[in-house]
């Protein structure tokens, strides 16, 4: 008999996880070596992403192993945050928390969502159960920094704020985007893996992309037509391009016409502003916004897309809703090749066509500013006033998940100061950065290595319909909770129940879900019996099953068995590289909410809007040497929180001023020297870059930087700290509608001046 013997070491583990890094949600391929992730590539098999990847899903394991994330809780004594265990930080945070809201109420506490929030599958699902927990209408979220115009004009076009639709990138003829640089963000609010390799493919088959933007972008190096637009001015030229339209005979909204009022009126608004007219303030030749209208009504197939750059300006949402005329009138809304209304897999279910509750702004105010409130929220920009204004109601504690204000807002140097004075304050964040490092309490969540994922928001997004899971690759430990059940217990502190079972949350959710189910007569589980129903529900955790839940209701779910071909979670797991659920297909009149049914195509709000925009034309005259500031992002960067990576920084990854060469050589800047930056709010310095790929008259400065604030533990972002552009932003500047900042656009002083060495960290 031969002798047991040692087996032989195994070789490196393979897993697979959707990247969270981005709106794309590529498909990984890990490499897995002693519970670390050592190697990641794109997943070819994946339905979706079929193997692309980018620099920053490439770097998926060192930001995973990154030495500077927190592994367990911190809670502030005697003024210093120090490293505790998971029950003794909820103590904390339930003697911090709800004392707040029984001594003063509810709206003393507010809650601050940053943008990584979607990019969890917790982040997803137990925010809007901590806001109900705490009974405040003082919610503040990464959405007024970004695509809050986009929601604003899509609720008041289809009566809902979650209606956006995205272009069919690939079915499409003729592709003009508008401040969007995929080629750099990867794509937002258009979820498309390998968004550079689907433009392509576009002009390989005989397509067109139109792009106008203030950067010569690598988008618009890649375009057949770049318009290099004097920032800020996109709604006029997009209604120029309305104009036109009406002028040239061009209007042709096709099937959509029997659901679409106001047309009539859109022409009467659109009078006065000709080509001719706008040219001057857009600086684009009027024959050219011509051929802009007339290339884009004469393809078969063509879809008007904006991001960034056409929603952080004064009149976001105006253009956001221009974005959607031009779709309309042109009969590209909802329909192979143009702006289509993706549906996802966990969605509501279809429900045959009726009118809704329509979509209103300015329910409720903020205490101090007034600014109305958009989809629930309200301004970011305001969140400094409304802790430091002594009065009723005065925000006395915080909430902040994934949250970054102080660099991401503007006037960070005032809500620094603010967050330094609240009672209480409780951060959910992986690292202690520039706003956590305020709080009393910090609960880092895992890793991304160590957590599941579902795109429960960008699959919303996404320009072809699939759904895709994938379960935490390395395993938890028993050492910490996941990032669900750390949101689930922060649900119950803020309810004044924290030593409930934090598996109570996901039930009672569960419950509630069921119970209206079964008494909807459209649903396929109507009069069945919840608890019953409940039983039947797969998944290791709450969060799952409660993914389950909704891809059985959903719209390709069986149903608890009305289906046997539906989606189950247990279905999606068998197919670990996705499903996918085919092109986009037309949805109106289906998924219209508006009160009448119908596309109401020029609601009262936009029409004083316009009335703004137009006295803004008359008032537009600028000196030849002024400057206006634009933004950037950078691919190997995501707003504030992808600097700390060592592989992502660097190259082109620098927080520089880039200036057109005739402004330079005017203003006696040296590329490589230094410059000083004024606006409305304050004064930064960075190095210069001269550059012509950015127009005369602007300057620009990248977001999400200025790592520079002591009490951080964020060593490599620290060694580049560059300079925070928002803080030349005082926070007045806002889009009236969405209570967006304006971040692009406005007006800048810039100086020479000689940068001190930049201090190295040890």
């Amino acid at each position: 008999m031969s002798r047991p013997h040692s087996s032989a070491p195994t070789g490196p583990a393979s897993a697979l996880r959707i990247c969270p890094l981005c709106e794309a949600t590529c498909g990984l391929t890990l490499t897995l070596e002693g519970g670390r992730v050592t190697g990641a590539r794109g997943d070819r098999a994946d339905v979706f992403s079929r193997g692309f990847v980018c620099p920053k899903g490439a770097a998926f394991g060192e930001l995973d192993a990154d030495p500077d994330r927190l592994a367990r809780p911190l809670v502030r004594h005697d003024g210093q945050l120090r490293e505790t265990g998971w029950d003794e930080a909820f103590a904390a945070v339930a003697r911090g928390l709800r004392p707040v809201v029984e001594e003063y109420g509810p709206q003393a506490v507010a809650t601050v969502l940053g943008n990584p929030n979607a990019h969890t599958m917790a982040g997803a699902l137990y925010p809007p159960l901590l806001i109900g927990a705490l009974g405040s209408r003082n919610v503040f979220t990464a959405s007024t920094l970004d695509q809050m115009p986009k929601h604003v004009s899509s609720g008041l076009l289809y009566g809902d704020a979650m209606a956006v639709p995205v272009p069919d990138l690939d079915r499409t003829d003729h592709l003009l985007m508008i401040g969007a640089n995929p080629l750099d963000s990867n794509g937002s609010l258009c979820t498309a893996p390998d968004f550079p390799g689907r433009l392509k493919a576009l002009r390989r088959r005989g397509g067109r992309l139109v792009v106008i933007d203030p950067r010569r972008t690598r988008t618009a190096a890649l375009a057949d037509r770049h318009v290099a637009i004097r920032p800020g001015a996109d709604a006029l030229l997009l209604f120029a391009v309305v104009h036109t339209l009406f002028a040239d005979g061009l209007v042709r909204p096709g099937p959509l016409d029997a659901h679409v009022t106001g047309v009539a009126e859109v022409r009467r608004l659109a009078g006065d502003f000709t080509p001719e007219a706008v040219a001057g303030a857009c600086d684009v030749p009027a024959e050219e916004i011509r051929a802009l209208a007339r290339e884009l009504a004469a393809a078969p197939r063509a879809a008007v897309y904006g991001r960034i750059g056409s929603t952080t300006v004064t009149f976001g949402t105006l253009t956001s809703w221009l974005i959607d005329v031009l779709n309309i009138l042109t009969g590209n809304l909802d329909r192979p090749g143009g702006a289509m209304f993706p549906l996802s897999a966990t969605a509501a279910a279809p429900r045959p066509p009726r009118p809704g509750r329509g979509f209103a702004l300015g329910r409720w105010h903020s205490r101090v500013g007034g600014h109305p409130e958009a989809k629930s929220e309200l301004p970011v920009a305001a969140l400094a006033e409304e802790i430091d204004t002594p009065g009723e109601g005065q925000v006395r504690a915080l909430v902040s998940i994934a949250a970054n204000p102080v660099l991401s807002a503007p006037n960070g140097d005032r809500l620094d100061r603010a967050l330094a004075g609240l009672d209480f304050m409780v951060s959910v964040d992986p690292y202690l950065n520039e706003t956590a490092r305020h709080a009393h309490v910090v609960l880092p969540p895992p890793p991304p290595s160590r957590s599941a994922h579902f795109d429960f928001t960008f699959n919303a997004f996404a320009v072809r319909n699939q759904v895709r899971y994938t379960r935490p690759p390395v395993p938890l430990g028993d050492d910490r909770p996941d990032e669900a059940e750390i949101l689930a217990r922060l649900v119950l502190c803020a309810g004044g129940h924290p030593g409930a079972d934090h598996r109570s949350v996901d039930t009672s959710v569960i419950t509630r879900t069921l119970g209206k189910a079964v008494t909807d007569p459209l649903s396929p589980v109507h009069g069945h019996d919840p608890a019953a129903l409940a039983e039947r529900l797969t998944g290791l955790t709450g969060a799952e099953r409660r993914l389950d839940l909704m891809l059985r209701l959903g719209p390709y779910g069986e149903g608890f068995g009305a289906d046997p071909h539906g989606l189950t979670l247990e279905k999606l797991l068998a197919h670990p590289h996705g499903i996918d659920l085919g092109p986009l297909t037309p949805r109106v009149p289906e998924l219209l909410r508006t009160r009448s049914g119908k596309i109401e195509l020029c609601p009262e709000p936009l029409v004083s809007e316009t009335l703004r925009l137009r006295r803004s034309l008359e008032e537009s005259a600028a000196s030849p040497d002024s400057l206006v500031l634009v933004g950037r992002r950078h691919l190997r960067s995501n707003n504030s929180w992808m600097h700390n990576v060592p592989a992502l920084t660097g190259g082109s990854n620098r927080c520089t001023l880039q200036v057109h060469p005739e402004d330079a050589a005017r203003l006696g800047l040296l590329d490589g020297g230094g410059a000083r930056v004024t606006g409305d709010g304050g004064t930064v310095e960075a190095p210069v870059e001269i550059t012509d790929t950015v127009r005369r008259g602007v300057v620009s400065l990248p977001h999400g930087w200025g790592h520079d604030r002591p009490g951080t533990r964020l060593s490599v972002a620290a060694g580049t700290p560059g300079v925070n552009v928002n803080a030349l932003s005082d926070g007045t500047r806002l889009d009236p509608l969405s209570g967006t900042a304006v971040l692009n656009g406005y007006p800048v002083r810039v100086t020479p001046v000689t940068l001190a060495p930049l201090a190295t960290t040890p």
